[in-house]
């Protein structure tokens, strides 16, 4: 059984980009990069999208509809059946559709399709509320895809659910019919609007609810989570066309209209919870154990089979008791019971442990209410797909399915996968899932060729056995391209003929999301597979997730870090090819797009499941552009480093006194000529040269002091004292001595070099810096303390290394541990604005950075939109567009804000915040100085 090799890329139709164009001018995006780039989603299958279109709001969304041609809707594109990639146009709905408004206290929340699920939670939290559903992938999916989907997750059932919390949406039709479903009216102007659909819907319900078998099937499968077709329990539930078409939206995976707005209902978000993870000898020992573990009422039972546990060994975050397995054919449950109180959590904690008792263990079990150990254990949990599909062999696809069947069955159904895997020989094979719902995620590595005979035949086979055992074959993830060829036979020929016409009378076109749910086509789940080719060592293991990209700076002005690696995976595809026109085009468009807009501020590695950090790769594309010259002068650089701060130090105050229009019409001049990645852009609203740093020795010091160079380039904000002062006397304040090294104004953190791939002129300072810290330490004896978060990343790093190991603190963890103890209550400001750095977040000083703020101010607050402001030492300055697009959404939120100061923990942050907002943000140790004085 074969199919065609893959096509290559073909131009897009003139006729339809014109067509969009005369719809909606200045939204289409049809570069070869635009379109490779958002082609890959976190499925296994690839389709290259004519044009990617960028609406900003309904209006414009009813006008694409009414072109009458085939759209796509893609938001996180964390999907995993395929139905958010598409050959025709893809519409990106989450560039502009991403307003939250939190209604009723919390109880409800009106969100658009673009809100990433965290971020929704994290508005509901301070009302102690949630959204229900709770897919793993709730750090990067969004409301469009958990509607489409109708997403549940860990803890929701079916009882908490996406169709279960709706109360209404806001629809765009085919027709461009623009329907709100809260509206009084919502039925009379959908009947005369809408009139065939109304009427269709009605009868269709009549239709089901008067033929017995249907109704008996329809309520079988849907105890069940269930996202195999059409939502048709919406016939029974409800009565009204439009509450009947609202439901039926939810789970259609964009194929019958565009949801440009819901309102949800939420649950409340349990503070008190108690979690742990059993460890039983066999998988079916585990699924029996279901019952008396179940009966206890835990809010989640997540099973992980002896595969996952491997895995999951190998996660950073396992604890001890995990890592001494030696796994056999073991499995796991991992429970977890939520309260809003600690007494209620006490009594499931005691019925728990009886539980616990009666069962076979094969190693201790406990329950813990610790922070920390408790989101251990759900990270590896929430990870494990991408974790397990990350140690995948080079150039396979991750495939990742999903099924449900009655618990009483699910042990049978394990066996029958367990069997399937060896008879068509899969190898390191997962099987995890909610094991409360009957739900199984199982996990294949496929490397898709020519020859597809084996996959085919493991899916008729898994088939058979999960509608064979009562189940669904599609529980979370959606119907999309993966199943759409066995809807019929779930269903049956009368309900897959109400689910056709209910795609009719949506969808007479047949223009949404063409070949996703509903399909004639017995080999639909063959065609379009992905194939994954082998490029570089630091991406290799990327599964294309895209957990990453909420958290990377410049995702709204050119790629992600997904886009940046499955671009790279194109290139070397047109290579391999031989289509050396579009390898040529795509290395062009790479260069600006991926290299030099990346922020390399490796938060991307914080949200990735594998830890990739695509900085790594962008690190080392740089270093090749970079000739011998260039690699010269930047050790030059390295090895007159005093003498260069002090020259930059000079310059900013020559540029500062200069009449501004003169400075900047030079800087553009240059830029124009030496390329913007080579000139910094000065504007006006950049400070003057700061201040040299000097050596002071002190004898029986409790730390070394090592102030970063921008206090030399940059002076304070607002004529401040700035934070290497500012640290200097709240350390005499409190008592405590620091020691600043006589050689301080040739040392650096090496960042400059290492975020350009200058590689020579890294290694110049970094031996310098062991040198002089193992020296000033006196062997590691105290601690290294640097002022600036992201040169405390870089001395870090650089002392890893160092023999014997030298230990270094930021400046704030420093503070907060070993200073504010011993200064005396200030007079704190009323309310601050606080941004935490993407430094600060690696470093993990969340809590120190807190405890400092709330010694500085009365009411703290991390604005709404907070990311990482993608500054990144110059870049702020080479690529000021790259920073504006960063902090957009934050700067919003703190300039409706009325905030007594402005704080961050890195002084080129500090400026980005400063251009951002027109506010002066001040170092927070500057702050703590002020208020303590």
């Amino acid at each position: 059984m074969t199919d065609p090799e893959p096509r290559r890329l073909r131009a897009p139709d003139p006729a339809v980009l014109a067509a969009v164009e005369n719809a909606v001018p200045a939204i289409t995006r049809s570069r070869a990069s635009d379109r490779l780039g958002m082609a890959h989603d976190a499925s296994h299958y690839l389709l290259t999208p004519q044009a990617v279109l960028v609406p900003e709001n309904a209006g414009q969304v009813a006008a694409l509809m009414r072109t009458g041609l085939p759209l796509t809707f893609r938001s996180g594109g964390t999907s995993l059946s395929g139905q958010g990639v598409s050959e025709h146009l893809l519409v990106d709905t989450r560039r502009h559709f991403r307003d939250i408004e939190v209604l009723d206290g919390g109880a409800r929340v009106r969100v658009q399709p673009g809100a990433v699920l965290r971020q929704v939670n994290a508005r509901l939290a301070p009302y102690g509320r949630k959204l229900g559903p709770d897919p793993a992938s709730e750090s990067a999916c969004t409301i469009g895809g958990v509607v489409a989907n109708n997403s549940s997750g860990m803890t929701c059932g079916t009882h908490a659910n996406t169709y279960q919390t709706l109360e209404s949406m806001v629809l765009v039709l085919p027709s461009g019919t623009v329907v709100d479903t809260a509206a009084p009216d919502a039925d009379a102007r959908l009947r005369a609007l809408e009139p065939e659909l109304a009427e269709g819907l009605e009868r269709l319900r009549d239709r089901v609810r008067g033929d017995a078998g249907s109704v008996r099937r329809i309520t079988g499968q849907f105890s069940l989570k269930n996202t195999m077709g059409y939502g048709l329990n919406s016939f029974l539930d409800h009565t009204s066309p439009a509450q009947i078409l609202a439901h039926l939206v939810i789970g259609s995976e964009g194929t019958l209209a565009f949801v440009a707005e819901a309102v949800l209902r939420t649950v409340p978000a349990h503070r008190q919870a108690a979690t742990g993870l059993l460890i039983l000898p066999t998988l079916r020992a585990a699924t029996a154990a279901l019952p008396r573990l179940v009966a206890a009422g835990p809010a989640a039972v997540e099973l992980l089979d002896a595969e996952s546990l491997r895995v999951a060994q190998t996660d950073p975050r396992a604890d001890d008791v995990l890592r001494a397995l030696t796994v056999d054919r073991h499995a796991a449950l991992l429970v977890e019971w939520q309260e809003p109180d600690a007494d209620l959590l006490a009594e499931h904690e005691r019925a728990a442990g009886q539980a616990f008792a009666e069962l076979e263990l094969a190693a201790p079990a406990r329950l813990s209410r610790d922070t920390g150990g408790r989101a251990a254990l759900w990270h590896i949990r929430k990870g494990l797909y991408a974790s397990v599909a990350g140690a995948r062999p080079s150039g396979t696809t991750a495939l990742l399915e999903d099924v449900a069947v009655p618990v009483p069955a699910l042990a049978d159904l394990c066996d029958d996968l367990t069997e399937l895997f060896a008879k068509h020989h899969y190898e390191r094979s997962v099987i995890f899932g909610h094991a409360k719902d009957g739900n199984l995620h199982f996990m294949l590595n496929e490397r898709f060729g020519a020859d597809l005979e084996r996959y085919a035949d493991f899916t008729e086979d898994m088939v058979a056995a999960v509608l064979d055992r009562g189940g669904t074959l599609k529980a979370e993830h959606g119907t999309g391209r993966v199943m759409a060829p066995f809807v019929r036979r779930q269903y049956g020929d009368e309900l897959y003929d109400v689910m056709r016409e209910v795609k009719r009378l949506c969808d007479p076109g047949g223009t949404l999301n063409p070949g996703v749910v509903l399909t004639d086509d017995p080999r639909a789940h063959l065609r379009d597979l992905k194939t994954v080719v082998t490029v570089e060592p630091e991406v290799d293991r990327c599964v294309e997730c895209g957990y990453c990209e909420p958290v990377c700076p410049s995702r709204d002005l050119t790629t992600t870090p997904r886009q940046r690696i499955v671009l790279r995976r194109e290139l070397a595809a047109a290579h391999a090819r031989g289509d050396h026109a579009l390898a040529r085009e795509l290395e062009e468009e790479y260069g600006y797009d991926a290299v030099d807009t990346c922020a390399v501020d490796g938060m991307c590695a914080t949200a990735c499941p594998v830890l990739i950090n695509t900085g790594d790769l962008t690190k080392r594309l740089r270093g090749e552009r970079h000739g011998r010259a260039a690699q010269a002068g930047w050790k030059a650089a390295a090895d007159h480093w005093g003498a260069v701060t002090r020259t930059l130090d000079l310059a900013m105050d020559v540029a500062g006194a200069a009449p501004a229009g003169l400075v900047e019409g030079t800087a553009r001049a240059a830029r124009a000529v030496a390329g913007a990645d080579a000139v910094p852009q000065w504007s006006r609203d950049l400070p003057k040269g700061g201040t040299r740093r000097r050596a002071a020795p002190a004898a029986g010091a409790d730390a070394v002091y090592v102030p970063s160079c921008l206090n030399t380039l940059f002076a304070p904000a607002d004529g401040g004292p700035g934070v290497m002062a500012a640290l200097l006397r709240l350390a005499e304040r409190a008592g405590v001595r620091l020691h600043v090294p006589t050689d301080i104004a040739s040392l650096c953190c090496g960042t400059p070099w290492s975020s350009k791939g200058f590689t020579r002129g890294h290694d110049v300072m970094a031996r310098r810096v062991r040198d002089s810290l193992a020296a000033a330490t006196g062997g590691g004896g105290i601690p290294v303390v640097s002022d600036a978060a992201s040169c405390t990343e870089g001395f870090e790093r650089l002392a890893a290394t160092a023999s014997p190991a030298v230990q270094v603190l930021d400046a704030v963890k420093f503070v907060a541990d070993h200073v504010l103890p011993g200064l005396p209550e200030g007079r704190r400001l009323a309310s601050l604005a606080l941004h935490p750095t993407c430094s600060s977040t690696r470093l993990g000083l969340d809590g120190a950075i807190r405890r400092v703020a709330e010694a500085v101010a009365e009411q703290v607050v991390v604005p709404n939109g907070w990311q990482c402001c993608a500054f990144a030492g110059d870049r702020g300055l080479l690529h000021p567009e790259l920073t504006a697009s960063a902090t957009r959404a934050e700067a919003a939120s703190v300039t409706s804000g009325d905030f007594t100061a402005h704080a961050s923990v890195n002084r080129t942050c500090e400026l980005g915040l400063t251009r951002a907002t027109g506010k002066p943000y001040h170092h927070l140790i500057e702050l703590l100085d002020q208020v303590t004085a």
